[in-house]
């Protein structure tokens, strides 16, 4: 008796109908959306044109005035924004002023971003909910946008039983709740945006380590919604105590944003760079470039000076003053030799400094 060979066209199709939301085949960002600076781009995503990316979760931790909000409030906006790529910003501390936005740059337009003042985790839950319904009901033939949620911060979220305590002047706690219900939030948007150009942002706090063993600055809210999350950036507040042309100083003239990934699927993670952030200037986008090419082997001393070797043969000897001020466009010569030559980068990605690190 002859039989029927397994028709796999038709069970992918029945598959699809019978089981609501399944995606098939892979989901691989397409839409990525730079932070401002080469560096922290390049150990995020392993590109120094790419930060964040849609269809993910995406979270950057720190202590306060670490420079979360400037780097995802600011920069990653306004970025985004220069792409076509509508924003919609959860303000759960209420901190977030028009007009420090548009200082960054942001286009605070209707049209362009939709502020939203929430305080509770299941209306943030709901809010995205419920555009993700409305999302996924437009028929394939029309235009989706590309979308990306900002939540600054989690950690300024409450729970019901918050709400609830506080209204009765009952301040016991939640009980555990606020973790697991950050757990679920970041879980659920992980899998609704996966084949979508949807993709979450989010900032939350750290608090300092009780461990010896483990010294890192711990992520508030638990580790549930840690595993969910794509990519975990962990920041650390440093003072900055010299002038754009690196004399020292007595004054505080900004931060030192020092930036490790603690989780990226696009990199080799754990690596660290400290990024400068002036008051009066802002981030740049070499800021870092320096110290992590000289970690990577790429920029080697050569006597006073130090060494980048061009692709094509070329070499260029400047001081480091002249590397960190971006004199001559320099950066912008080497970072271009970079992406033409990218083997440069993965053939010296792990240095005697990054092999110390990771000890």
């Amino acid at each position: 008796m002859a039989t029927r060979p397994f028709d796999l066209s038709r069970f992918r199709k029945e598959l699809t109908k019978s089981i609501d939301g399944l995606g098939i085949g892979f989901n691989d960002p397409t839409d990525w959306i730079s932070t401002g600076n080469w560096a922290l781009n390049y150990l995020i995503s392993g590109d120094f044109n790419r930060g964040i990316p849609l269809g993910k979760v995406t979270v950057f931790a720190g202590e306060s005035g670490a420079g979360k909000s400037y780097i995802c409030s600011g920069n990653v906006i306004r970025n985004a924004q220069a792409q076509g790529i509508f924003v919609v910003l959860v303000d759960s501390e209420n901190a977030l002023d028009q007009s420090w936005l548009e200082a960054l740059g942001v286009d605070t337009g209707e049209d362009k971003l939709l502020k939203l003042n929430i305080a509770m985790i299941d209306d943030v839950a709901k809010t995205i909910s419920t555009f993700m319904k409305d999302y996924k009901s437009m028929s394939a033939s029309e235009d989706k946008p590309r979308v990306l949620f900002v939540i600054d911060s989690l950690g300024m979220l409450l729970t019901a039983t918050d709400v609830d305590q506080f209204d009765k002047g009952e301040m016991k706690g939640d009980m555990g709740r606020k973790p697991k219900a950050l757990t679920a939030l970041v879980r659920n948007c992980v899998n609704m945006f996966g084949s979508h150009n949807v993709g979450l942002l989010a900032t939350n706090h750290t608090y300092a380590s009780q461990d010896m063993f483990d010294p890192d600055d711990k992520i508030s809210g638990g580790q549930g919604f840690i595993y969910a999350s794509s990519i975990v950036v962990a920041m650390r507040k440093l003072k900055l105590k010299e002038d754009e042309d690196g004399v020292k100083t007595t004054d505080v003239l900004g931060i030192r944003a020092a930036c490790k990934v603690m989780k990226t699927r696009y990199n080799k993670p754990f690596e660290t760079v400290q990024i400068k952030i002036p008051y009066s200037t802002g981030m740049s986008l070499h800021s870092g470039m320096t110290d992590l090419l000289e970690r990577k082997g790429l920029l080697t001393k050569d006597g006073n000076r130090l060494l980048y070797k061009f692709s094509n043969g070329e070499e260029t000897r400047a001081f480091r003053k002249v590397y960190e001020t971006n004199d001559n466009n320099i950066w912008e010569n080497i970072v271009q030799d970079l992406v033409q030559n990218p083997d440069k980068l993965r053939q010296n990605r792990l240095t005697e400094g990054d092999k110390a690190d990771a000890e």
